[in-house]
């Protein structure tokens, strides 16, 4: 008997994984486009810093969803998929995936902190290091570890490159997201003498960067493959 054709659908609101992938979509693109010198200086201080505000929301949003599904409070998607082998959820909290969603979102709890509070005006240098610096710099930190207890999941050996691998694909384009948000942190940090960040060019870079990981990494889990309704009557018969 032939093997059934699929199609792949990009486009299903319904789909509580597709609803995960649109929100990071969405907040990546606000984190790299805030990052964008040419974007800040077109619209202003004021509404770049809402940009990263947005963004976290969005963040935070789907970072909620995703533990919602992994704790099995929300109906999982019973829809066919061809992957499905590397990206089904765990449902209970006994496993590293249920921790990094977790972890995750207490991470995007701390971005929306700290950009909300990179939006208010005439913040002192000891203000801004602890108001801005400092939650966005624990939020960069659970992103790691967030992303280092997602990539321990993932089919060993982790160090092959295997591009056709999506679970590894994900993983990895998170990790890199991870690592380049926490060397952003690392340029934002408010130097006391002189109350200016240590390098902005690196602050905007690594949160460029992240955002685009982030943002290359959602996409991937919004194809869904679905087998067409012609073929699977044929088979029927």
């Amino acid at each position: 008997m032939p093997r059934a054709p699929r199609r792949t659908r990009w486009f299903e609101p319904a789909r509580s994984d597709w609803q995960v992938a649109a929100l990071f979509i969405v907040g990546s693109t606000c984190f790299a486009l805030g990052a964008l010198p040419f974007y800040a200086a077109g619209v202003g201080p004021a509404a770049d810093g809402v940009t990263y505000f947005v963004g976290s929301i969005f963040f935070t949003s789907a970072a909620l969803l995703q533990v919602l599904i992994s704790s099995g409070v929300i109906r999982p998607d019973e829809r066919p998929r061809a992957s499905v082998r590397w990206r089904g959820r765990v449902r209970s909290p006994d496993r590293a995936e249920w921790w990094a969603g977790v972890v995750q979102f207490v991470g995007t709890l701390m971005f929306n902190i700290s950009t909300y509070e990179a939006m208010q005006q005439g913040l002192t240098a000891t203000q801004s290091a602890r108001r801005v610096w400092t939650p966005d710099a624990r939020g960069c930190i659970a992103f790691l570890i967030a992303s280092g207890l997602a990539f321990a999941d993932v089919r060993r050996p982790w160090l092959r490159w295997r591009p056709r691998d999506l679970g590894w694909s994900v993983a990895t384009l998170n990790m890199v997201g991870s690592i380049a948000f926490a060397a952003s942190a690392i340029g934002a940090f408010v130097l006391p003498s002189t109350g200016d960040v240590a390098s902005l060019e690196l602050d905007n870079l690594g949160t460029f960067v992240g955002g685009v990981c982030f943002l290359l990494g959602a996409v991937l889990l919004i194809p869904d493959e679905q087998l067409e309704s012609g073929a699977g009557q044929l088979d029927a018969a």
